[in-house]
C-alpha cells in the first residue's frame, strides 16, 4: 500500500518538476524577444499556449532519463540535494543533446548552441530540486517497516495493603 501511494507522489513530484522546468525554458527562449517588443502589450494567453506546450515538451523528453534517475534514487535510498541537481542537470543535457543530429563518422553533436544546453541543464538543476522538495526527500521510505508502538506499562504488581 505505501508503494502506490509512493508512485503517486512520484508522480506529481515529475509534472511538478516539469511545470518548472518548462516555465524556465520557455521564459529564457522569450526573453530576448520579450525584451524587443517595446511598447506594445504581451498577449498573455498566447504565453499560456506556449507555456504548456513547453510543460509538455519538457514533461515529454524528460520521462524517460528521469524515470532511470527515480529508479536509482528510490533503488539505494538516496535523498540528498546534490545528486537530485545533478540529476536534474544530466537529464536536461540528455534531452537537449537528444534532439541535436549526432555524426557517427566524427563521433560529435552537428548544431550545438551552447546557449540552449545551458538553459535546459539549467532547467534540469531546478527541476531536480523541485523533485527534491517534493518527492527526493523522502526516497526509500516506503521499504522501511513501519514504527511499532511500544508495549502498554504492565500493571502493577504490588498488593494493596490492609
Amino acid at each position: 500500500m505505501a508503494l502506490i501511494g509512493r508512485l503517486f507522489v512520484i508522480a506529481l513530484a515529475f509534472l511538478l518538476a516539469c511545470f518548472v522546468a518548462g516555465i524556465i525554458v520557455v521564459g529564457a527562449v522569450l526573453y530576448p524577444e520579450i525584451s524587443n517588443f517595446g511598447d506594445a502589450p504581451i498577449d498573455q494567453s498566447a504565453i499560456d499556449i506556449v507555456l504548456g506546450f513547453g510543460f509538455i515538451f519538457i514533461s515529454g523528453f524528460a520521462l524517460l532519463p528521469a524515470l532511470i534517475v527515480v529508479l536509482i534514487t528510490e533503488a539505494f535510498y538516496i535523498r540528498s540535494v546534490l545528486a537530485y541537481a545533478v540529476g536534474g542537470a544530466i537529464v536536461g543535457a540528455a534531452c537537449y543533446l537528444g534532439l541535436i543530429p549526432f555524426d557517427p563518422n566524427t563521433m560529435h553533436f552537428d548544431g550545438i548552441v551552447r546557449r540552449h544546453l545551458e538553459i535546459m541543464t539549467g532547467a534540469g538543476i531546478v527541476a531536480g530540486l523541485v523533485y527534491w522538495l517534493v518527492a527526493g526527500r523522502t526516497a526509500g521510505a516506503w521499504r522501511e517497516p513501519p514504527r511499532r508502538l511500544p508495549p502498554p506499562p504492565l500493571p502493577s504488581q504490588s498488593r494493596p495493603q490492609p
